[in-house]
């Protein structure tokens, strides 16, 4: 049976997780601190790591980053407070299997780690997420413009390069892409690069053979020759080091890989699409992505808009999430009560598809009867939706300019609200930008 480390400083919780998963025949390791944690992971052969985001002497981000630096195929469940969401989402793009809310649903948690471990356990290790999301079209303009521009591309051999936030369905356009091309009866092989480590990153990507480092037992095959014939589909390809992209520019151009340890050309045919969540141009400008790669990659260029642009693809998401969930989990749920419809049209959804994915599975494994209701909603986003705003009270106004960001926070606290917070539409109203509406929202504690 598998071994389990928990990283979690709240006592009476970890008892509980470890009486838990110990019931269920796992071998569980515990740590009550980021340091303890780490050394116990250098020192046990574990597969699986419950994390707790928030640590008495680090940040779960940290330890994260030591235990994939460390062995990149340990799958991490990140445990979270609601309000720590947009972490959780940066946890996911630094190599985190999945993570969850507390409290913890003891249903939930031993689904989510079964998933892990037959992750881990997978021939492809890390490079296939075993939570991707199924394709849903959607209605949106947006939706319908990329459906347009996936099947204008898909015929040719061009690269592909999709950028969009975390969690909206990079995998998932690619994996349309694929089945539309000539390719589609070959391979769709995709890694995750984020969860690659500097050291191995190569055998991944080339392979190895025989003896070319410690632990190098036998000759391994990398993603481009698994991929032969097919689609390749590097996801966060940003986070690839210098020397790795310089490989695949030559893999690119000359159509030939060398695995590692190896001075023998291997011919590969393979079609490359890459995604991304950060501005890769920008990453050119600081010089921390070669130019000559991002103009390789950058033949077509996709963007995948988040939900919280995209209303008008909510209800088509949430019903088809509810009724994966219902065969998943062997429930009968047929709806949302429209209190649950108004909650989720007025949240903004950080974690896009992934977080929506999660949050209605898990609203289903809690409803007993056929309609999901409030109470089956994780508390803290009820709470955020229903109480959005904090207001500084009894200000005392010190001059113009103070008189004036008084104006200017009301005006953009009664925008929000008519708008049921949508700040898309907000910002519109405002005649202003996104950006500059999050940095007065920022600046001026509106939460």
């Amino acid at each position: 049976m598998a071994t389990i480390l928990v990283i979690e400083d709240d006592l009476t919780f970890s008892r509980i997780l470890v009486g838990f998963l110990s019931r269920q025949g796992f071998t569980v390791e515990n740590a009550n601190n980021g340091s303890d944690g780490i050394r116990l992971f250098a020192n046990s052969n574990i597969q699986l790591v419950l994390l707790d985001y928030r640590l008495p002497d680090t940040t779960g981000l940290d330890v994260l980053a030591e235990i994939k630096k460390e062995r990149p195929r340990t799958q991490v469940i990140i445990m979270t407070s609601f309000s720590d969401i947009r972490t959780a989402v940066k946890a996911m793009q630094m190599g985190a299997f999945e993570y969850i809310t507390k409290p913890v649903n003891p249903d939930e948690l031993l689904m989510v780690v079964n998933q892990a471990l037959h992750h881990y356990g997978s021939r492809s290790g890390a490079s296939v997420p075993a939570t991707a999301i199924k394709f849903v079209v959607g209605r949106s303009p947006s939706a319908m413009q990329i459906q347009d521009h996936v099947r204008l591309v898909a015929p040719t051999d061009m690269s592909v390069i999709i950028e969009g936030e975390s969690g909206t369905g990079k995998e998932n356009v690619a994996r349309s892409i694929h089945q539309l091309s000539s390719r589609s009866s070959e391979s769709f092989v995709a890694v995750d690069c984020g969860a690659l480590s500097r050291e191995l990153a190569a055998s991944e990507l080339f392979g190895h053979v025989r003896g070319a480092f410690t632990g190098a037992v036998q000759d391994k095959l990398g993603q481009f020759e698994e991929a032969h014939r097919g689609t390749l589909f590097l996801d966060e390809v940003g986070n690839l080091s210098i020397e790795i992209q310089m490989k695949l520019l030559r893999a690119l151009q000359e159509r030939v890989i060398q695995r590692v340890g190896s001075t023998k050309e291997i011919k590969v045919d393979v079609r490359i699409i890459t995604a991304t969540n950060e501005d890769l141009y920008e990453s050119v400008r600081r010089g921390n992505f070669r130019e000559d790669l991002y103009h390789r990659l950058n033949e077509f260029k996709l963007k995948v808009s988040p939900m919280r642009d995209r209303t008008e693809d909510l209800n088509e998401f949430l019903d088809f999430f509810r009724q994966s969930a219902n065969e998943e989990l062997a429930r009968n749920v047929i709806g949302f009560s429209e209190p649950v419809r108004r909650i989720f049209e007025s949240y903004d959804w950080p974690g896009n598809l992934r977080e929506m994915k999660n949050v209605v599975r898990r609203a289903v494994l809690l409803t007993q009867g056929d309609t999901v209701d409030v109470q089956a909603l994780p508390q803290e986003m009820v709470d955020t939706v229903q109480n959005p705003i904090r207001r500084t009270t009894n200000q005392p106004v010190t001059g113009l300019k103070s008189m004036q960001e008084l104006q200017e926070k009301d005006m953009i606290i009664r925008t929000l609200e008519a708008v049921k917070f949508n700040k898309s539409k907000a910002a519109r109203i405002l005649k202003i930008d996104r950006k500059t509406l999050y940095l007065k929202i920022e600046k001026y504690g509106i939460k």
